[in-house]
């Protein structure tokens, strides 16, 4: 008969304990990034769905994803008693006889409240039969600006498909800029309920493949324009004084031979610099980083290999501090790559998202239930009908941040770039004015925080390009800092 002694027994007690630990090592390193919480969504049906937006159209103090509906109906999900529940039946609002693809949201009258711009295409190119939407809420009235008999001859009967919100002037009054496709680019601005289309004027109606566009600090203090376009090169319009000059051949950005789609703003390398996330279908994926004089694509082999892509999303989705890219795509699984210091790419394997049959052509974010944790919602259609799928990250680090910059006129200020300024890294995020293809996240930039971060301040440049600095006493929180007159 053997017999262990002590000292045998303690070090085969403590094997297991190391082995135990490895093995729980190894699960969490394979853990799901993502959980799928699709059931909160009230009668998610079949349907075909495009672009996705997110602003508080309701006026109830909370976030709505609003959904643009082909063929059927706009929704307005908020989120009740742990559900999202479409909140609007109005007939204008939800226009199911329409084919709604893109949508954005600011406040182009000055009253501080958003409206929506919904893009209607109902011909892939060229001339359509039903103009697109701008409606407002007033006094709980939905009404459509494109209604009023002033301003019949300037609708967009042009098929498109972004659009996205501009305040050219760093002065609250916000344009439109709609991203059309066989026909003259689009640039709204109304005065006194009148809607002009003054993309003449300032020398941007081109006619073009038009495709993804954003707008933000990109290359000036003020809102500069990126439109990704397809059957040729892209826009970078510079922001002069409230006009633009395109730049994109001297930027290095026009990459002329590919076939824009989802598009993003991101500090790729925590530098305090918005960068240009642009994908291209079935063409290379790009990161153009600002250098000195020009852009530098800094996208890894991985990131740009081609793909039927759509959204494109640079969000902390996960609270760890750094940001991820989520790469949507249609009839392909989705990717995620997470943004590592000095430009590295970590790509994170998918399970719940990863969605391989998913016919994916819009998705956004946002924190709709208010617990510092951003909710993804996907939408589908185009070549079947399919349901909408949300999902939430499975998050160890519950420390965060958010920034909720409001312009003079009360109204989320959407354009302007929030700044995080820590012992880590100086962290840009842009207000989002529409990002890139059809969709608009919430209004807020959300940050997680690394460990052992110490967070210094946070800047905010205004559209106007004034800078304003803020002192941080408190976290996991959202602050809401108003822009001075």
């Amino acid at each position: 008969m053997t017999y262990l002694l002590d000292w045998q027994i303690k070090i085969l007690e403590m094997s297991k304990l190391v082995f135990i630990f490895i093995l729980l090592i190894s699960s969490m390193s394979k853990a799901e990034f993502f959980s799928n919480i699709s059931n909160i969504i009230e009668n998610n049906n079949d349907r075909l769905s495009y672009g996705i937006s997110v602003t508080d159209f309701d006026k109830d103090g909370s976030y709505e994803f609003i959904v643009a509906g082909f063929g059927f109906s706009n929704l307005a999900l908020s989120y009740k008693n742990g559900k999202l529940i479409n909140t609007i039946q109005d007939p204008l609002f939800i226009d199911e006889d329409r084919s709604t693809i893109g949508v954005s949201a600011c406040d182009i009258d000055q009253d501080g409240f958003e409206e929506i711009y919904f893009l209607n295409t109902d011909t892939y190119s060229g001339e359509k039969k039903y103009s697109d939407r701008l409606v407002d809420n007033k006094n709980n009235n939905i009404f459509d600006y494109f209604e009023l008999e002033k301003n019949l001859e300037n609708l967009n009967l042009t098929a498109g498909r972004s659009v996205v919100c501009v305040d050219r002037n760093g002065s609250g009054k916000y344009g439109i800029y709609v991203a059309n496709y066989g026909g003259p680019t689009r640039f709204y601005e109304i005065e006194e309920n009148a809607v002009e289309d003054i993309a003449p004027i300032l020398g941007i109606d081109q006619i073009t493949g038009g495709r993804a566009v954003v707008s933000g600090h990109i290359v000036s203090d003020n809102m500069d324009i990126f439109a990704a376009n397809e059957r040729g090169p892209n826009f970078l319009y510079k922001n002069i004084n409230g006009n633009f000059k395109d730049i994109a051949s001297e930027k290095n950005v026009q990459d002329t031979f590919q076939n824009g789609r989802g598009t993003a703003l991101t500090d790729f390398l925590y530098r305090g610099e918005l960068d240009i996330i642009t994908s291209n279908w079935e063409g290379y994926h790009r990161i153009f980083v600002k250098q000195k004089e020009s852009f530098l694509d800094m996208s890894s082999l991985d990131f740009r290999s081609p793909s039927r892509i759509r959204t494109v999303i640079s969000a902390d989705f996960d609270n760890d501090g750094y940001d991820e890219i989520f790469l949507n795509n249609i009839g392909q699984p989705n990717k995620l790559f997470r943004i590592l210091d000095e430009g590295n790419l970590e790509e994170i394997k998918l399970d719940a998202a990863l969605e391989a049959q998913g016919l994916g052509t819009g998705a956004a974010v946002a924190d709709i239930d208010g617990d510092g944790i951003l909710e993804l919602l996907i939408s589908h259609g185009e070549s079947g009908a399919q349901p909408l799928s949300l999902f939430k990250a499975n998050v160890l680090n519950t420390n965060y941040l958010r920034i909720k910059p409001i312009n003079t006129f009360g109204a989320p200020a959407r354009g302007a770039t929030v700044t995080l300024h820590t012992n880590l890294r100086n962290h840009a995020k842009t207000i989002d004015a529409g990002s890139g293809y059809l969709c608009q996240m919430e209004p807020v930039a959300h940050y997680g925080l690394r460990e052992g971060e110490i967070i210094k301040n946070i800047t905010i440049k205004w559209t106007n390009g004034t800078i304003d600095s803020y002192e941080i006493n408190d976290i996991n929180n959202t602050f809401e800092f108003k822009q001075g007159i």
